[in-house]
């Protein structure tokens, strides 16, 4: 997370939606032209075509874009847009009111050269409402956001003088949003002379798809036209949240006239010059606004650190955040000098890219200065709590973001190295209970890894003794509380993640994250108390199994989770598994993977290696994510002057990264054996 977290009530951004050309992934088999409608959801797109003469199959794909026809039981997007056809809302977003932002973490998170103290809190940093039984952050106050008359904002009520409708109805009853999108997209249409009716050609809406984007961007209107009509030629079939197929027929061969865009009138982003533009893939829309690198005096600087990866240290992982701000408010904050950062902001409306910081740079996003080092840190414009949801347009723009990225940097596409913020770890015990939750349990990571092109699958049998998490996004409701007001419960969303319990029953406590709770009282269902939960992708050593529950290995005990045959959460796995050598009893666990102290050159400080309060017991096994040698990258002064700055401090040491807990986690290799799962699950 960035900064601050904000309620359901504050999601405000700008503009609509998009992607660039990447490739779209159906859910479900494409069906052959001209099948039936399926009654209910189907019809009613079907009815607002007809009714305003728009081509269902450009109705249908922008709709797709925007909200993969979802109906996200009326509440708003990150970017303020309601229902399947994501009608912008802005300013009734902001009559809500919100609740202030909040301290968060030291990003930096290097206790060598601590972050900067200013009066504003990290862009994400109230993604973690106050957890009962831990102490409230400090707040602090937000920049205005003059978001609400940005460009697209504002499209429901432009569409209820259209259509007839209500603003409440157009925020909550799909019907109606639909009619209200078909209204919209008629209306563009007719100001740019084009031809309409339902029966008119796909080919010549493109100029009115790329404004129903809500971009004053010429490149970022066209990115998300260009993905829609990928959508009509591929086709595209899946059940909503509310239980309703839909089908969009393939159309291959289909052109767009792509001509049109130009009629609009939109801002073109000047051609940077050479060296000077973003590190993005070619065919999404993306901008350098750098992030500022100054001296303050007294040998304090900000806002990240100068390196050069990946000739000096390899980069490891990729961390998705969400800023708990909105995209402007998120761009003024990353250009304090005085502030953190991170590498790209992606924007919810459209799916645009900023770039702030040059990928051989160490951006402060994470919190944890070894991961720092390692990664490259991505912001979605975005709230973790309160049922919020992310557009389809910005996770197909991140997706091949990071598949650039992945590709380039040589990083695994798995759930060991594309992590959330919510998996790092804190460095030192101190820093445990600190560590921030975002981009949270709304995020579907099942969908952005199909996205990615590395689905999770099947990889092993019920005797081979891993699982990967994976369940049903959309019939998996956890009842978390707290997204508003403490206590009282979110309203019903699907999610990515699964609840612990410490026996095999729903009636049993949920299990105990000693760093956020000393006192072993169980953690909770509050939406940030994120102590008792595992998310889709990530692989864990199975500890047991008792009906229809399975127990994994989870912060040094068994947590069981609901896994029932007919209607699995996880996917069986194979893998290596890490666990204590013969004769150790338990070996610690640590949050970064620091060498030795004799690695350290004269004059530099040593950085301890200091255990976190968990430990790992004999008999008890861990999947393992990579193998890692112990390095601590110096940084601390702002031109390199100081005894071993700008170098990578290597030494003897290797680490096991495990998934330890919701958290990944490392241990001296010396200390475990390196297994294959086992065959044959305890029971």
């Amino acid at each position: 997370m960035l900064r601050t977290r904000r309620p359901l009530t504050r999601r405000i951004a700008i503009g609509t939606a998009v992607l660039g050309a990447a490739a779209l992934v159906p859910v479900g088999a494409t069906p052959a032209a001209g099948a039936p409608p399926t009654p209910g959801r189907q019809q009613e797109y079907a009815a607002a075509a007809a009714e305003f003469g728009v081509p269902e199959s450009v109705l249908l794909a922008v709709s797709y874009l925007e909200s993969r026809w979802d109906s996200n039981a009326g509440t708003p997007s990150t970017s303020g847009g309601y229902g399947p056809m994501h009608l912008t809302d802005h300013r009734h977003v902001r009559s809500l009111g919100g609740a202030e932002p909040e301290h968060g973490e030291d990003r930096r998170g290097d206790p060598a050269r601590p972050g900067p103290v200013t009066g504003q809190a990290a862009p994400d940093a109230t993604s973690r409402p106050t957890v009962p039984g831990q102490p409230s952050p400090a707040t602090a106050t937000a920049p205005d956001d003059p978001s609400a008359d940005s460009p697209g904002s504002q499209t429901l009520d432009t569409a209820a003088g259209l259509t007839g409708a209500t603003e409440t109805a157009l925020r909550t009853d799909p019907a109606a949003n639909i009619r209200g999108g078909a209204a919209l997209l008629a209306t563009y249409q007719r100001d740019l002379a084009g031809p309409t009716g339902r029966a008119s050609d796909p080919a010549a809406w493109y100029g009115a798809v790329a404004r129903y984007a809500g971009s004053d961007q010429a490149d970022a209107a066209a990115v998300f036209a260009d993905e829609v009509y990928r959508t009509i030629v591929e086709g595209a079939a899946r059940t909503t949240d509310d239980g309703h197929r839909i089908s969009l027929a393939a159309h291959p061969g289909l052109v767009p006239q792509r001509s049109r865009l130009d009629r609009l009138g939109l801002r073109t982003p000047p051609t940077p010059a050479t060296g000077a533009g973003a590190e993005c893939p070619r065919d999404i829309s993306c901008e350098w606004i750098p992030a500022p690198y100054e001296a303050f005096g007294d040998g304090d600087y900000g806002n990240h650190d100068l390196s050069d990866w990946p000739a000096r240290q390899k980069i490891e992982y990729i961390v998705i955040h969400d800023t708990e701000e909105t995209y402007d408010n998120t761009l003024r904050l990353v250009q304090d000098p005085t502030y953190v950062s991170w590498h790209y902001t992606l924007r919810s409306a459209d799916g645009h890219i900023a770039q702030h910081v040059r990928a051989k740079d160490v951006a402060w996003h994470a919190g944890n200065w070894y991961v720092n080092a390692k990664s490259i840190g991505l912001e979605h414009e975005g709230f973790a709590a309160q049922g919020t949801w992310y557009t389809e347009a910005m996770y197909r723009t991140s997706a091949k973001l990071v598949r650039h990225l992945a590709a380039r940097y040589d990083i695994p596409l798995d759930r060991q190295h594309i992590i959330g913020h919510d998996n790092v770890p804190g460095v030192l015990p101190g820093n445990v209970a600190g560590m921030h939750w975002d981009p949270g349990p709304y995020w579907d990571w099942s969908h952005y890894f199909d996205l990615l092109r590395a689905p999770f699958s099947r990889t092993g049998g019920p005797r081979t003794g891993l699982v990967t998490i994976d369940p049903d996004v959309h019939t998996n409701r956890p009842a978390f509380t707290g997204c508003e007001t403490a206590g009282t419960p979110c309203a019903p969303h699907g999610s990515s993640a699964v609840v612990l319990h410490s026996a095999p029953s729903a009636d049993a406590p949920l299990v105990n994250d000693v760093g956020l709770r000393p006192d072993g009282t169980p953690n909770t269902m509050h939406i940030a108390d994120h102590g008792a939960r595992v998310s889709a992708g990530q692989t864990y050593a199975v500890a047991g199994r008792q009906g229809d529950w399975t127990a994994i290995w989870y912060l040094g005990q068994r947590a069981w989770f609901h896994n029932p045959a007919s209607k699995p959460t996880a996917k069986w796995a194979t893998g290596l598994v890490a666990t204590p050598k013969p004769g150790r009893a338990t070996i610690p666990v640590y949050g970064r993977a620091y060498p030795e102290a004799a690695a350290y050159p004269a004059g530099v400080p040593v950085q301890a290696v200091t255990p976190l309060q968990y430990t790992l017991a004999a008999g008890q096994r861990y999947a393992v994510g990579d193998v890692l040698p112990g390095e601590y990258y110096r940084a601390t002064t702002f031109d390199g002057s100081s005894p071993g700055d700008w170098t990578v401090i290597r030494g003897d040491t290797r680490y096991v990264q495990i998934q330890f807990g919701h958290r990944i986690m490392y241990v001296d290799a010396d200390d475990v054996l390196l297994l294959p799962s086992p065959v044959g699950a305890p029971r």
